[in-house]
């Protein structure tokens, strides 16, 4: 089941929007929607993150100095061993 929802672009992002849904063979509406679902999916996951992060920091739940350098050497381990 779905609804209709009208909404308003400009006429660039409508032409290319337009292009991509002819190349992938489907319809304006079903490229918009996935779009938008994508979009809903990502931000709802990000603010969720931000707000259990914040809670955390609220409480006082941080990570050490030796924790913290831990990380930065065995990113910079790796770091070197790909350059």
């Amino acid at each position: 089941m779905s609804d209709v929802m009208t909404i308003r672009v400009d006429h660039k992002t409508k032409t290319r929007l337009e292009k991509l849904a002819k190349a992938m063979d489907r319809t304006n509406s079903y490229v918009a929607a996935e779009a938008i679902r994508a979009f809903v999916e990502l931000n709802e996951w990000q603010i969720a993150e931000i707000k259990s992060a914040l809670k955390e920091a609220d409480a006082g739940d941080f990570a050490t100095e030796k924790e913290v350098q831990t990380v930065v050497k065995k990113w910079s381990r790796r770091a070197r061993k790909m350059a």
